[in-house]
């Protein structure tokens, strides 16, 4: 693939003559960009420098065309994004008149200016990741909506392959079940079979947003220490709630049990992954949500609400269990498994966790770029 064009809403930065984008994504596209020769970036840049959860692009003709950021938040930012507009879709047209593959990173405000630009080049290859929740009956913003109809309606869109997260009934012919991956087959370890009888050890790994319910798996730590058990939560994420998550566990003598870690690399994280028994994830959206994946592929066992393909990566209940964003309901389910379910559950975990590879990842993605060359 010669002139290859992402167009996102991830900040970029720029550091020592590389570019940075966050780490989960990037991770991705680098696998993409082993078989770009060009590649073009639209997308909002940032002057902060690269963080711990920052990765930088690994490519050798690589030339972003900022944007500003948009946002619909308030009035103000209305305004502004309004006057924005008509730079990034005059950006966005010219980006994609010149590239040969155009590669949409969806849900989002720039992506959906990106579904409706791309309409104008319907000879062109393209591809779209919708890393967000592609469930038909789920309750999403009409942006999403609008998103996933555009995607979806092949006499308006052409040439385009739409990557999703789970199988859904009735979707056109240009929807392509897929998933992600952080490991790869050098990674894989056989598994360390926990000791459920003692400290359970709890792992807690996303932003502090409000959609991610941290304080759910704080409260959920909580109630089981109340009710006697011998339980310790390890965080790791950053965001606007971090002070008041704060403030909740020292005013509740929590600082023994919980331990806020911020954001973590990599391989930081990973060593929790090794040692904990539990995952908590109780967001309230998701698309394929990775920390799942990732704690299952060392046989820690999710806890998590039924959000998206969640149910069906937990295999309804066979390798983790499913609760309700309600503590009590949460907490009964979980003392209604025992030590031995609990093994069951880790072994079934990482056996299927461990079949969603990066090596995996890069077959897929090399056999679809190739299948959209050949179709062209």
């Amino acid at each position: 693939m010669s002139k290859f064009l992402i167009i996102s809403h991830v900040s970029h930065k720029y550091q020592n003559k590389s570019w940075y984008g966050y780490a989960p994504y990037v991770r991705e596209m680098n696998i993409w960009l082993k078989y770009v020769n060009e590649l073009t970036i639209v997308a909002p840049i940032s002057q902060d420098l690269p963080t711990a959860i920052d990765l930088a692009y690994q490519h050798d003709s690589i030339v972003v065309k900022p944007i500003p950021k948009i946002a619909f938040v308030n009035l103000k930012r209305v305004l502004t994004s309004l006057f924005a507009m008509p730079v990034i879709i005059f950006k966005l047209f010219l980006a994609c008149k010149r590239a040969d593959h155009i590669h949409l990173r969806c849900p989002g405000n720039i992506g959906l200016l990106g579904c409706l630009v791309q309409l104008f080049f319907p000879k062109k290859i393209k591809t779209a990741k919708y890393a967000g929740n592609w469930d038909p009956n789920s309750k999403q913003p009409l942006s999403y909506r609008l998103q996933k109809w555009l995607l979806s309606n092949t006499s308006l869109t052409r040439n385009m392959t739409a990557l999703v997260y789970g199988d859904w009934p009735n979707q056109t012919k240009n929807i392509k079940s897929f998933f992600t991956a952080t490991f790869t087959e050098a990674e894989k370890e056989p598994l360390k079979v926990r000791d459920y009888s003692g400290t359970l050890e709890f792992i807690f790994v996303g932003s502090l947003v409000e959609g991610k319910r941290p304080l759910f798996a704080i409260q959920l730590i909580e109630q089981l220490l109340d009710n006697g058990q011998e339980v310790r939560l390890h965080i790791f994420g950053d965001g606007v709630l971090r002070s008041e998550l704060e403030h909740y566990i020292k005013t509740h003598q929590l600082e023994s049990h919980i331990v806020l870690h911020g954001n973590q690399p990599k391989d930081v994280i990973k060593t929790y992954y090794e040692t904990s028994h539990f995952l908590i994830l109780a967001s309230k959206s998701e698309g394929w949500p990775k920390v799942v994946a990732e704690a299952m592929f060392f046989g820690v066992i999710p806890l998590s609400t039924r959000v998206s393909c969640v149910p069906t990566m937990l295999g309804h209940g066979q390798r983790g269990i499913l609760i309700e964003a309600d503590l009590d309901q949460a907490v009964k389910v979980f003392n209604s498994y025992t030590e031995a379910n609990f093994k069951s559950m880790s072994i079934q975990a990482l056996e299927w966790s461990q079949a969603y590879t990066l090596d995996r990842f890069d077959r897929e993605i090399r056999d679809l770029i190739l299948f959209e060359e050949n179709r062209e």
